[in-house]
């Protein structure tokens, strides 16, 4: 047989090579309706070649080496090797946040209230802005935190390609998911400038496949995984929500198919402080949109308020006017906020501690207790003990908010002292701030 034969998909036994005329022995051709997967077996038995057969395992016994820490970036939210996305109501704040953690990247500094790892080289395409757009964007984050060109040159990249950059995945001519030209041209890029973090916004502008058809949609995950891992890069692709109700740390709120929040391993959400909230923290009701939480979309539970990270969304004059637009542009851009006095100084670190504490219960086997008598079961003193500028009344507030909220529960226990049931208090570890699963 032929070598073009063995191309089309034929059998070694099959001796007719023209593609378009009738096979001899009934076969189909490689343009009929046919198992990709029979075709391609059928091409392993024409050349000769083997299929793979090594899976690549280990035996654990054998593995004794040194396992190498995840790459962190920043804080929880990017990770060498890992997908993450960002869920967001359009006028959020999503893309004014993603601008001001890429430029955390690429200068070093904490803009964010995010640690940072490591200084990266950061590549941030948008789909949706044109160049004129992207560059206000930055540009406002830029004024905002004191950042000059010369701090970010060689580090930060944008582009705003539009259209013409194709598409990473789309459907050829039999409606079969394909990969396509962005995602050689994008490979090509992070090679050229050695970048560690990439931003693709939004992720619905990356691919032409259906939304809402999960298998398309793994794939096209799927292929964003294999980049990261392959170039050893934090890829990230912001999506937006769909219709309904806006609960904080719910990742179904994305659009489409549910493959493209289970395929990515940092999915977080953004939502709009709520009017409860606004009230809990003394923020004005009219000022409470300028207020957003992130909060992990990798647990099927809403996080408290007081575990959440909080931005508060500030415009910034660009200072870019002429004779016919003399007050020129102002942009949106992000700053992390605190919410103020009872929870002013309660770092994700210090809260943890409290709560370990309270978990832990008292030495003589006693659980802590958030009733307004208790004395020395009272949770309030573990809060005061951690926080010792706090007063009472407000150690009481935020061990009444954390009871409220979930992160701390009421549970029946046997009193060793007492000899009888009581209620005490134990810690939702899903909870608690911080949390990454």
């Amino acid at each position: 047989m032929c070598p073009a034969a063995a191309d089309r998909g034929y059998r070694p036994d099959c001796d007719v090579c023209c593609e378009n005329a009738p096979c001899k022995k009934g076969r189909p051709h490689m343009n009929d309706e046919i198992n990709p997967e029979i075709l391609k077996l059928s091409k392993v038995l024409a050349t000769g070649k083997e299929p793979p057969t090594d899976l690549g395992e280990w035996d654990a016994g054998d593995d004794d080496d040194p396992i190498p820490p995840r790459q962190w970036l920043l804080g929880n939210v990017f990770c060498r090797r890992f997908v993450s996305s960002l869920i967001a109501d359009g006028g959020t704040g999503k893309t004014a946040l993603r601008v001001a953690q890429a430029l955390a990247l690429a200068t070093g500094r904490n803009l964010t209230g995010e640690h940072v790892f490591q200084r990266c080289r950061v590549l941030l395409i948008s789909l949706e802005d044109d160049k004129d757009e992207l560059r206000r964007r930055v540009k406002a984050a830029m004024f905002h935190h004191d950042i000059s060109e010369a701090d970010v040159k060689g580090w930060l990249f944008l582009a705003a390609p539009g259209g013409k950059a194709g598409k990473l995945m789309t459907l050829d001519t039999k409606g079969r998911p394909t990969i396509a030209s962005l995602a050689a041209t994008l490979k090509q890029t992070i090679q050229r400038r050695n970048i560690d973090v990439v931003c693709l916004d939004p992720f619905v502008k990356t691919h032409g496949l259906s939304e809402n058809d999960n298998n398309q949609m793994d794939q096209v995950i799927e292929l964003l995984a294999n980049l990261a891992i392959e170039m050893n890069i934090a890829v990230d692709v912001p999506h937006h929500t769909a219709k309904g109700g806006a609960t904080p740390g719910n990742a179904d709120r994305g659009r489409g198919a549910s493959a493209i929040k289970d395929g990515g391993r940092l999915v977080y959400t953004l939502t709009t402080m709520s009017e409860d909230e606004a009230e809990r923290f003394g923020v004005p009701l009219a000022d409470r949109r300028l207020y957003v939480r992130m909060d992990s979309g990798k647990v099927n539970i809403t996080p408290p308020a007081t575990a959440a990270k909080w931005f508060k969304l500030t415009s910034v004059a660009l200072g870019n006017g002429n004779d016919l637009y003399p007050a020129g542009d102002y942009v949106q851009t992000v700053e992390p906020w605190a919410a103020p006095g009872t929870w002013e100084g309660l770092t994700d670190d210090l809260v943890n501690r409290i709560l370990t504490d309270i978990d832990a219960g008292m030495p003589d086997g006693e659980r802590y207790s958030d009733a307004g008598a208790a004395t020395t079961r009272a949770a309030w003193k573990v809060v005061q003990k951690h926080a010792a500028k706090k007063t009472e009344k407000q150690c009481r507030e935020i061990v009444a908010i954390w009871v409220k909220e979930g992160l701390l529960l009421k549970e029946t226990y046997h009193s060793p002292v007492a000899r009888k049931d009581r209620e005490g208090l134990h810690v939702d570890d899903m909870k608690r701030p911080g949390k990454v699963t």
